[in-house]
């Protein structure tokens, strides 16, 4: 699932180019993801020390739920900063998963087939990062976007208004992951 979440977001960036201005380029959203990411590395493996893996792992799915719901908020109100808000929480969520998921893996079973069970699970991974851009594209990408002339041909009241609806093209793919990151991490509570 978070192979799937993590190429998703290089869709948004035909959404960022909307909001592009001098305090924050357009392009930022794959910067703030991946430093996100980068930033979140070592807290995630001290919470893990803290808590454990399967605990690091639901504490993961829960930041990456409520990442994805940020982004409704942020499409609604067409606001640049609450959608690198999201990624960033976001990414704090892959990021926990990514730490933990590997090590938890190859602790549920016999050694002799961890790496059985570490390829097993970064196949679906893969295949996550497969499928994430052309699903992503075909959820978010679906209108045709007008030319950055003409966009800079719109009046203030015309410009946000078109970001806002430009912007409401990213809900329902997080509609989804949203609710789906929450209960599975409610699932993994359980265990």
């Amino acid at each position: 699932m978070w192979g799937f979440v993590t190429v998703l977001n290089d869709v948004l960036c035909r959404i960022s180019i909307y909001f592009r201005s001098d305090l924050c380029p357009g392009n930022a959203d794959p910067v703030f993801f991946l430093f996100g990411i980068l930033i979140f590395s070592i807290p995630s493996a001290k919470l893990i020390d803290w808590i454990g893996y399967h605990k690091t792992m639901v504490v993961g799915l829960f930041t990456m739920g409520l990442g994805a719901f940020l982004f409704i908020p942020a499409a609604r109100a067409a606001s640049y900063p609450l959608f690198l808000t999201a990624l960033m929480i976001l990414a704090a969520g892959i990021t926990a998963l990514q730490v933990a998921a590997n090590p938890y893996v190859a602790v549920l079973g016999p050694a002799e087939t961890a790496s059985s069970r570490l390829n097993l699970a970064q196949a679906f991974n893969s295949l996550g990062t497969t499928i994430g851009p052309y699903l992503g594209g075909a959820l978010i990408l679906t209108a045709v976007p007008l030319s950055m002339e003409s966009v800079r041909q719109l009046s203030p009241e015309a410009l946000q208004a078109y970001r806002i609806h430009e912007a409401s093209s990213v809900k329902l793919p997080y509609i989804v992951i949203g609710p789906d990151s929450c209960c599975a991490g409610n699932r993994h509570c359980a265990i």
